[in-house]
């Protein structure tokens, strides 16, 4: 299969991207509430399902939990289902938005007892506000200074017993203080292929949407190993199969609408592929810098390394190291390009091996 491309691709309009997006809050529709109806994670689901019981028996607040993992995993949902399962109310936030200890403090003295409080990116916390939480975590108190100079003085304000969910994309920005304080710590894993067949299926059937096996997996093989990439898959094969007059998704309709996106086999977008092209057209394969990349596709080198490099890495089309980014003899053949002789010569880890 052939691509052309020229579509704008910018980082957050990527149909591939695990970015989530503001113009998409129909995907909640789509999100299990319950451990049953969750779809893969199945040794953190265990876990959870342990900690959930054992919290119901005692009566008490679930351990504070640190969920880790790249976009588009299902944090969220999960912290929708833990809540679900203990029966407690879900007040959601992000690390952003929190600017001041006075914000934390207005969220924290209105959580009724047992309820679940939910931190998107709490790496972004700032050190002050931070600080703030871990008495709350620990001692569900809170140390607020009234007035200033020597008329200052401290009060504890006690708080109800709750649940802190916190998610991290970049688990290695949190503070050592901030992470002990979670009692459970859960790194979520990108999904094999049969998952993800298995929750398109399941999305289809919420959208109303017929869809067989065989392009559930047309689908399935394309989506990063990320359910949110998977879902919005599925929205755009289902526009396509809407034109035709299907009522029902067949392969053959993935397929054409996975050309029609410019999306291959493995995943790839357009943008991708040129990034792997300019290694290998202008570089010899490389190794070759960010800044120099990002010039030839036309990308903040940012971008370059934020957006597009983690899947290529992940997926082995690409290394990263201190002399520069190479791509592997897996790109050279997916590509279509001949290996050059002087990959032979090469250190086995830098030629892909």
């Amino acid at each position: 299969m052939t691509f052309e491309g020229g579509a704008d691709f910018l980082s957050d309009s990527r149909i591939v991207s695990a970015v989530d997006r503001a113009d998409e809050p129909q995907f909640a529709v789509l999100r299990p509430r319950t451990l049953n109806e969750y779809i893969g994670q199945k040794k953190l689901k265990q876990r959870i399902h342990v900690a959930i019981q054992a919290a119901k028996l005692r009566k008490e607040p679930l351990d504070h939990v640190l969920l880790a993992g790249p976009p588009g995993l299902g944090k969220t949902t999960f912290a929708n289902v833990i809540a679900h399962e203990m029966e407690s109310n879900l007040h959601i936030t992000s690390g952003p938005v929190i600017e001041k200890q006075g914000d934390l403090a207005a969220i924290l003295t209105s959580l009724e007892a047992g309820d679940v409080l939910f931190i998107d990116e709490i790496h972004r916390l700032s050190r002050v506000v931070e600080e703030v939480l871990y008495s709350a975590m620990e001692d569900f108190s809170l140390d607020i200074l009234i007035g200033k100079g020597p008329g200052a003085r401290s009060i504890r304000i006690d708080l109800n017993r709750f649940t802190l969910i916190g998610a991290t994309t970049r688990s290695g920005l949190l503070t050592s203080p901030l992470r002990n304080r979670f009692g459970m710590v859960m790194e979520l894993d990108f999904y094999p292929e049969e998952d993800l067949v298995t929750i398109i299926q399941r999305s289809a059937k919420i959208l109303g949407t017929g869809i067989h096996e065989e392009a559930a997996k047309v689908a399935a093989r394309r989506s990063r190993g990320t359910p949110r990439v998977a879902n919005r898959l599925l929205k755009r094969i289902r526009d396509f199969a809407t034109v035709e007059g299907k009522e029902t998704i067949g392969v053959q309709d993935a397929e054409k609408a996975m050309e029609m996106l410019e999306i291959d086999q493995f995943g790839l977008d357009y943008m991708d592929r040129k990034i792997l092209r300019v290694l290998i057209e202008h570089y010899n394969g490389g190794p070759a810098g960010v800044r120099a990349i990002a010039a030839a596709v036309g990308l903040e080198s940012d971008t370059i390394s934020e957006v597009y490099e983690p899947y290529l890495i992940q997926a082995g089309f690409l290394i990263r190291s201190h002399r520069g980014r190479s791509v592997t003899r897996k790109s050279f053949g997916h590509l279509g390009y001949a290996v050059p002789e002087h990959w032979e010569k090469m250190p086995l880890f830098q030629a892909g091996e």
